[in-house]
């Protein structure tokens, strides 16, 4: 009970008063003090503690993951860009018509430095910490999504939070299946990739 008692206030600091407290106006070095200890802790809890293993799986199904992640992402593709051609058509694929070299930066620099660390936390660590306190798995699910929305309170924008909420489902789902932290990592560097490929880059926070 203590270890449970324990895991549900970490949770809560890390995953709730943190992303919470990034959003009031306070020293930008003690956030990102703040921010590089709480990531440090994790990164010891899941490589000292809970003894994860980061390699990629040996028998991952590479083609029901690239035909399930393509359909989704065809949906995101025309979805997006209907909604940036109607609201903001000046946007639409700007940044990779006009500045091709910083786009395919952005995008490497992303995938590598955002992606794969947002997987770890969100995903990797959250999953192999936290399932146990949850009888049902759907709430698990939406809870581990409405958290990674949550991290994104910062950009003050409620299209980034229904689009990081929605986000978080999938690759919640998807880490749920595939028990992955590459291949959700994919997943989401490929519609995160596209969002900022499509125009939506500045609401994101993507240099453009």
């Amino acid at each position: 009970m203590q270890t449970k008692n324990y895991k549900l206030l970490e949770l809560l600091i890390l995953f709730l008063m943190i992303p919470i407290s990034f959003v009031f106006t306070y020293n930008a070095i003690i956030k990102l003090t703040i921010g590089l200890l709480g990531f440090f802790y994790i990164l010891y809890i899941l490589l000292k503690v809970e003894n994860v293993k980061l390699r990629i799986s040996k028998n991952i199904d590479w083609r029901f993951f690239w035909k399930s992640t393509m359909i989704k992402l065809f949906l995101i593709a025309i979805t997006t860009s209907f909604y940036v051609y109607f609201t903001a058509p000046k946007n639409l694929f700007i940044v990779v018509l006009n500045k091709p070299l910083l786009w395919i930066l952005i995008l490497l620099f992303y995938s590598i430095f955002s992606v794969y660390p947002q997987e770890l936390l969100y995903r990797n660590f959250f999953f192999k910490r936290y399932l146990e306190l949850f009888k049902n798995e759907k709430l698990f699910l939406f809870i581990n999504a409405f958290l990674f929305s949550l991290a994104h309170l910062l950009f003050k924008n409620t299209l980034v939070l229904i689009l990081t909420f929605i986000g978080g489902l999938l690759f919640a789902y998807t880490y749920s299946k595939t028990k992955s932290t590459f291949l959700v990592s994919v997943e989401h560097s490929i519609y995160g990739c596209w969002l900022f490929t499509v125009g939506m880059g500045n609401m994101l926070g993507f240099p453009s």
